[in-house]
């Protein structure tokens, strides 16, 4: 019987009737160390010891047990991911793991995911599908949308990603399969008549000077709840985004029971930014900075002492969902689509301006996109307008020749 080469390690049956491999490792505190690997049939365990070789040889770790799909997903969430992340992509990634990633591909071996696992999750995502009710019966729901799917398919490609550097997959599954078209949706943003519409009608109410800010200046919604008085110089008449208030998870409670408002990073390192300050905005501020100090008498020792611009009665940061749903309250008063986003308010700014025939990259500087492509590709919209309006112009400047 031929010698065993060094290292190459050895297959044999068990009275169980499981195989095992053994392979090698070298010695150790003057012990030989061995790594074993288990499995059905003899050709899995050799498949096993030809990988752990492999990898022994490119002087990567070789890896003992098998790993799953969700064990790997945990660790990289936890170990990798969290330490580079923001909060609320850390918290965003960490729900698709748990809801649509790991039910379906949780138990499977990670180093036998293949592409057509991704594929079939994908697919079956974006099927309709049934779910049922307290009493029983079952009610159909539609599939997920296209951009739910897209970011299942982020998440898992990531992930991979890192697993792949790490020599654990031989190749990223996730980016080899067809992700769902995602059909840009249109903006609709509100037209001077609307904007002034929903100004006249917030007048005068607790939220006023939020739409204001927000209108004009075009902030997210963290953006403007975040906003503290520290961030604002009213002699220099101007404004510094710096951070974002965002209602975030405490951690200890992955459903979500137990969560927190936070001040988190802004959405980008471009989203750090100094905006002039109109003479609407400064006014809208300055009324809310005397209200603000009325109601601080008023609460007494009630009074939470938070730094921020728009709080509550007691000085409290102003819950997103609060707002939302004055926000809504207003559109209706204002009889203006309720289907308008906070966010719209955001878009409408951008629309607006470029209308007046302001500069993209001024406008970019204002909402705080890194690259003035970004700016162009959303707001891509209003630009026949302006084309038309170019041509025109044109046409009185040379209309004479």
């Amino acid at each position: 019987m031929a010698k065993r080469g060094t290292n190459e390690g050895s297959i044999f049956k068990r009275k169980d009737g499981r195989w095992v491999g053994s392979l090698n490792m070298g010695w150790e505190d003057g012990k030989r160390k061995r790594r074993h690997f288990y499995a059905a049939t003899a050709g899995e365990v050799r498949d096993e010891l030809l990988k752990a070789r492999s990898d022994q040889s490119r002087g990567l770790p070789v890896r003992t047990e098998r790993q799953t799909v969700a064990q790997f997903l945990d660790h990289w969430l936890k170990h990798t991911l969290k330490a580079k992340a923001k909060p609320r992509s850390h918290e965003s990634f960490s729900a698709i793991a748990r809801l649509h990633i790991k039910p379906t591909l949780g138990k499977i071996q990670l180093h036998k995911l293949t592409p057509q696992h991704v594929q079939k999750l994908l697919d079956e995502k974006s099927q309709p599908y049934k779910v049922k009710k307290k009493n029983g019966t079952e009610e159909n729901k539609q599939g997920r949308s296209p951009q739910t799917v897209a970011n299942i398919g982020t998440v898992l490609r990531s992930a991979l990603a890192q697993a792949l550097k790490w020599g654990l997959v031989a190749r990223n599954s996730a980016a080899l399969v067809t992700p769902p078209r995602i059909t840009r949706k249109q903006i609709e943003p509100l037209d001077p008549e609307g904007a002034r519409k929903l100004l006249g009608e917030a007048k005068g109410s607790r939220f006023e000077p939020v739409y204001v800010t927000t209108l004009t200046l075009g902030l997210r919604r963290g953006e403007v709840l975040g906003l503290r008085w520290s961030d604002v110089d009213m002699e220099q008449r101007t404004l510094h985004v710096s951070q974002s208030l965002q209602r975030l998870l405490t951690g200890s409670d992955i459903k979500g029971k137990k969560s927190a408002l936070q001040a988190t990073e802004t959405k980008t390192d471009g989203s750090r930014r100094s905006i002039a300050l109109p003479d609407s905005v400064v006014k809208a501020l300055k009324a809310r900075r005397v209200k603000q100090a009325e109601e601080r008498l008023a609460a007494g020792s009630e009074w939470k002492d938070s730094g921020l611009v728009f709080t509550s009665a007691t000085g409290r940061a102003v819950e997103p969902k609060v707002l939302h749903r004055e926000y809504k309250a207003l559109l209706k008063k204002a009889e203006l689509p309720t289907t308008l986003r906070f966010h719209d308010l955001r878009h409408s700014a951008a629309s607006l301006l470029l209308a007046q025939g302001i500069h993209p990259r001024a406008i970019m500087k204002l909402l705080g996109h890194s690259p003035i492509t970004v700016t162009m590709n959303v707001y891509g919209h209003v630009m026949p307008a302006m084309m038309r309006d170019a041509a025109d112009k044109m046409d009185a400047i040379l209309g004479g020749a």
